[in-house]
C-alpha cells in the first residue's frame, strides 16, 4: 500500500517554522545585539575621552592599533646621518620606557568624588583670587607709598622754591630801597650813571626770575593736586582689593618680593636675587586686576615720571636763580663801590682845589687891605692938625718965588692920578676876590654834594648787604620800605616817651 507524503515532506526545507516567524526572531535578536553593543559602548565612552571612541568605519580588531598609533614616538633624521626619537607634542605623561605618550585623560561624567574635587577646585580658585587680590593690593600699596614719597619731595621742593621766591621778592624790595635812597642825593649827583643802569637791569632780571618761579609754583601746585588725586584713587583701589582678603598672613612687601619685584610702578627698583619677575597681568573686569586698578597704576607711573622731571627742573631753576641773584647783587654792589671810589677821588681833587683857592683868597684879601691903607695914605690927612711940615704949601721955597698957583702944582695932579689908578686896582682886586669866593662856594657846595653822594652810596651798599642776609625775612624788608623815610627821623612811641 503506498505511503502518502505531506506537502511539507515533499519540500527540501527541513525547518518546520515559517520563515517570517524565524526572521522576526532574528530581527529581534540583532536589534538586541545592537542595543547591547551601543549601550556598552556609550557606557564605556562616558568614562573615556571623546577621541578614544572607536571609529565605526574601522574594523574592530584594528581600532586599538589606530587609536594607539599617535601615542608612539616619532623618528626624526639628523643632518649628520643619525636619527632621534621624540615624543609627540601636546599634554600628557611621557612613557620613555614604552616609547609612548598618551594624551591627558578627561572624563565626561563626574567621578564619585566629584563633589570633593569641585570643592577643592573652588578652594583653589578662591585662594588664587585671594592671592591675586593680595598681590594687586601690594602693588597698589607700594604705588601709593611711592606717590606719598613723591608728594613729600614735591612739597619740600615747593618750600625751597617758595623761599627762593621770597628772596627774589626781597631782592626787588632791596632794589626799591636802593633807588629810593639814591633819590635823596643832591641834584648835581643825580646824573644817570652806570650804577643807575645796573639797578634798572637788576630790577628787570629779578622780575623775570619772579615770573619764572611763580610759573614753577603754579605748575607744581597743579601737579601736586593731580598726585594727591591719584594717591587717593590708589588708596581706594587698594582698600577695595583688601576687602577680598580675610587673613593677611604675609606682609605686602613679602608678597611683592615673592612676585619678583619691589616696585610695580618701577620708579626705583631695589635689586633682588630673582632675575625675572612676573609680568603685569592683563586687566580683567571680573578678576583681581581690574581696569580701574590698571588705569590707576598707569596714571601713577606717568605722574611719577612727570613729577620726577618737574622736580629736576624746579631744582635746577632754583639753583640757577640763587646763583644769578647773588651774582647780580654782587655786580650792583661792585658798581656802587666803584662809584664810591670815583666820588672819593673827585672829593680829594675838590678838597685840594678848595685848599689852593683858600690861600689865594687870603693873599688877595690881605693885598686888598694893604691897598686900602695905601689909598688912605695917598689921600692925605683928614684934619689940619695931622699935617706935617713938609706937606705945607707955604714952604720957604714956594713963599719966596710965588710964581705958581697952588692948584697948578704937579704934586696934586700926580696924587690924583695915583689915587685913581690905585682905585682901579682895588676894584679889580675886589672883582677877582668876589669871583674867587663864588668859585670857592661852588667848590665847597660840590664837595659837600660829593660827600653826601658818597655817604648815600655807602649806605646803599651797607643796606643791601644787611638786607640780603638770610635772617632778614620778606616782611621786615617790606616794613622798612613802607614806613622808613630818610628825610624824617623815626617815629617815637608816645607811651614810651611818657614812661
Amino acid at each position: 500500500m503506498p505511503v502518502l507524503a505531506t506537502p511539507g515532506e515533499r519540500s527540501q526545507e527541513p525547518r518546520v517554522g515559517a520563515p517570517e516567524w524565524r526572521q522576526a526572531t532574528w530581527a529581534k535578536t540583532r536589534n538586541a545585539h545592537r542595543v547591547t553593543e551601543r549601550c556598552g559602548q556609550e557606557a564605556v565612552a562616558m568614562w573615556q575621552p571623546e577621541d578614544s571612541v572607536w571609529d565605526p568605519h574601522v574594523a574592530r580588531h584594528l581600532c586599538r592599533a589606530a587609536y594607539i598609533e599617535p601615542w608612539r614616538f616619532r623618528v626624526e633624521m639628523i643632518k649628520g646621518g643619525g636619527h632621534v626619537e621624540k615624543p609627540p607634542p601636546g599634554e600628557g605623561v611621557t612613557l620613555w620606557k614604552g616609547k609612548m605618550k598618551p594624551p591627558a585623560w578627561y572624563a565626561r561624567l563626574p567621578m564619585p568624588l566629584h563633589r570633593d574635587a569641585r570643592a577643592l577646585q573652588t578652594a583653589e580658585v578662591v585662594q588664587a583670587h585671594a592671592r591675586g587680590s593680595r598681590l594687586t593690593a601690594a602693588r597698589l600699596s607700594r604705588a601709593q607709598h611711592q606717590m606719598n614719597g613723591q608728594v613729600r619731595l614735591l612739597q619740600r621742593q615747593r618750600e625751597t622754591t617758595d623761599h627762593r621766591l621770597s628772596e627774589v621778592r626781597k631782592g626787588l624790595l632791596i632794589n626799591q630801597q636802593s633807588v629810593k635812597l639814591r633819590g635823596y642825593r643832591p641834584e648835581s649827583e643825580k646824573i644817570p650813571d652806570r650804577a643807575d643802569r645796573m639797578l634798572t637791569w637788576e630790577k628787570d632780571e629779578l622780575k623775570n626770575m619772579k615770573r619764572k618761579l611763580e610759573e614753577d609754583m603754579e605748575k607744581s601746585e597743579n601737579l601736586l593736586k593731580i598726585l594727591a588725586s591719584c594717591r587717593d584713587t590708589l588708596a581706594f583701589c587698594c582698600k577695595e582689593r583688601l576687602q577680598v582678603v580675610d587673613l593677611m598672613n604675609q606682609p605686602l612687601d613679602k608678597v611683592l618680593e615673592q612676585a619678583g619685584r619691589h616696585s610695580w610702578v618701577n620708579l626705583s627698583r631695589v635689586p633682588t636675587p630673582r632675575t625675572q619677575g612676573q609680568k603685569t597681568p592683563p586687566p580683567d573686569p571680573v578678576g583681581t586686576f581690574t581696569p580701574e586698578c590698571a588705569q590707576a597704576l598707569d596714571e601713577a607711573r606717568r605722574l611719577l615720571a612727570e613729577s620726577k622731571d618737574t622736580l629736576a627742573e624746579m631744582e635746577k631753576n632754583e639753583v640757577d636763580i640763587r646763583k644769578l641773584q647773588l651774582q647780580i647783587s654782587d655786580r650792583v654792589c661792585a658798581s656802587l663801590a666803584q662809584k664810591m671810589r670815583e666820588t672819593s677821588e673827585l672829593k680829594e681833587r675838590l678838597n685840594m682845589s678848595v685848599g689852593l683857592m683858600r690861600g689865594t683868597i687870603h693873599r688877595c684879601t690881605k693885598f686888598k687891605q694893604e691897598m686900602h691903607i695905601t689909598r688912605g695914605l695917598i689921600k692925605g690927612p683928614l684934619s689940619k692938625h695931622h699935617l706935617e711940615t713938609r706937606e705945607k704949601l707955604d714952604r720957604p721955597l714956594v713963599r719966596v718965588y710965588q710964581r705958581h698957583v697952588g692948584t697948578q702944582l704937579p704934586e696934586a695932579t700926580r696924587l690924583a692920578q695915583g689915587t685913581d689908578k690905585l682905585q682901579r686896582h682895588i676894584s679889580n682886586v675886589e672883582k677877582n676876590l668876589n669871583e674867587l669866593l663864588t668859585v670857592q662856594k661852588n667848590l665847597t657846595w660840590s664837595f659837600n654834594c660829593k660827600k653826601i653822594g658818597f655817604d648815600v652810596d655807602h649806605n646803599v651798599v651797607r643796606l643791601r648787604l644787611r638786607q640780603r642776609h638770610p635772617h632778614v625775612c620778606y616782611e621786615q624788608a617790606q616794613r622798612l620800605v613802607s614806613d622808613w623815610d630818610p628825610r624824617t627821623p623815626p617815629r617815637r612811641d608816645t607811651s614810651a616817651a611818657v614812661k
